[in-house]
């Protein structure tokens, strides 16, 4: 029998948790039969740190990047940093860096690893830098059909590059999660009201303004943000934007929600207001989470959440940046209890037979397997 093929999966650090939570169930579900995975950071810390040890994943810390400039140096550099795993012989590296960095491929073939992957997460492209960091790697993941067009659809990507998207927890995220939260009893919204929730960070991309606008329209209507950074200044600038709307009494920041699934068993209709325009993510898991929760879910219409989405059928998509359009399908969903068990019906089964954590998983199984053979 074959020994497992070794992999160092590598991430900056597991301080900001999203991503490395995104790595670590890939991580944690990989046959252990076929493939032995270890983790690099470039920074300890972080709560899933202890996850990684007690599942006996090795944890190493070491500069997996380097400064491009000076140019003329890179490669020598290059060497230096690769010198704290160049006897660990991994068959294959997979990074989940999101940026552009392009020394990370240089550094894995100075360990000795020719087989280097990596995810592509966002809707940045700048030219130069994405192209060096492609043209290096063995293999790259897209998470939406638009990257796989605009990103990937041309020679020399076409080939190198496989689609695949994020996945869920589906025993996790269920509609029969219950309201453990009782965030309608905290926060003092009626029983009868329909409740909006969006779960997203507060920055700009997530578009709240438009969503808050919108949701402000809805009569009776209840709006719950869940995301860090409610009391940054364009935190603070969007908790004035719900009182010019004299709609501060429906708007509610309850900042960073660990137990989302509960926040889910309370919701009606979960809305993600995405700008466009570059903005977009690559496969948004906060849809995903409300989609496996049953819920009505209405997105904007972005790479991303409109792979996830069937407009009409598993879900609502609008227009990026169009209040009004929000507004109104918000609407429709708040008078119509019947269409929202459709959609969130339609939804779940969309998640089951497509997005589960299982098919993530599987797919990057396929992905590894392909790369080791060549």
């Amino acid at each position: 029998m074959n020994a497992p093929a070794t992999i160092l999966f590598t991430i900056p650090n597991f301080i900001t948790a999203g991503s490395g939570r995104a790595m670590l169930n890939i991580v944690q579900r990989l046959d252990r039969a076929r493939f032995e995975p270890s983790i690099a950071v470039l920074k300890r810390g972080g709560a899933l740190e202890k996850e990684i040890e007690s599942a006996g994943i090795p944890l190493l810390e070491f500069q997996f990047t380097v400064g491009a400039k000076p140019y003329r140096s890179l490669l020598a550099r290059a060497r230096d940093a690769a010198s704290p795993v160049r006897d660990r012989d991994f068959a294959l590296w997979h990074s989940f860096h999101y940026s552009d960095d392009y020394s990370e491929p240089l550094i894995a073939r100075a360990a000795g690893t020719r087989r280097w992957i990596y995810t592509k997460k966002s809707m940045g492209w700048h030219a130069r830098s994405w192209h060096a960091r492609s043209l290096l790697a063995r293999r790259i993941v897209a998470q939406n059909t638009d990257m796989m067009r605009d990103f990937f659809g041309g020679f020399p990507y076409r080939a190198k590059t496989r689609l695949i998207p994020r996945g869920v927890d589906a025993a996790r995220f269920s509609p029969s999660t219950p309201p453990r939260l009782r965030m309608r009893e905290r926060l003092g919204i009626p029983g009868d009201a329909t409740v909006i929730t969006s779960v997203a960070a507060l920055l700009p991309v997530k578009g709240h303004p438009v969503l808050i606008l919108a949701a402000a329209s809805v009569p009776g209507a209840h709006l719950i943000l869940a995301g860090s950074g409610e009391d940054s200044e364009y935190g603070l600038s969007l908790r004035g934007q719900a009182k010019r709307l004299g709609a501060a009494d429906r708007v509610h920041f309850v900042g960073r929600v660990d137990d989302v699934a509960a926040l889910h068993a309370e919701t009606d209709i979960f809305a993600l207001a995405t700008r466009a325009h570059g903005h977009e993510e690559g496969c948004p898991v906060a849809l995903l989470e409300a989609m496996a929760a049953g819920r009505a879910c209405v997105a904007t219409d972005v790479a991303g959440s409109r792979d996830l989405l069937v407009n009409g059928q598993s879900g609502l998509l609008v227009p990026a940046g169009d209040a009004l359009a929000l507004g109104q399908a918000l609407d429709r969903l708040a008078k119509a209890p019947g269409d929202r068990r459709r959609f969130g019906h339609a939804a779940l089964t969309r998640v089951m037979e497509r997005y589960t954590i299982e098919h993530e998983v599987r797919a990057h199984e396929a992905l590894y397997a392909e790369a080791l053979a060549t």
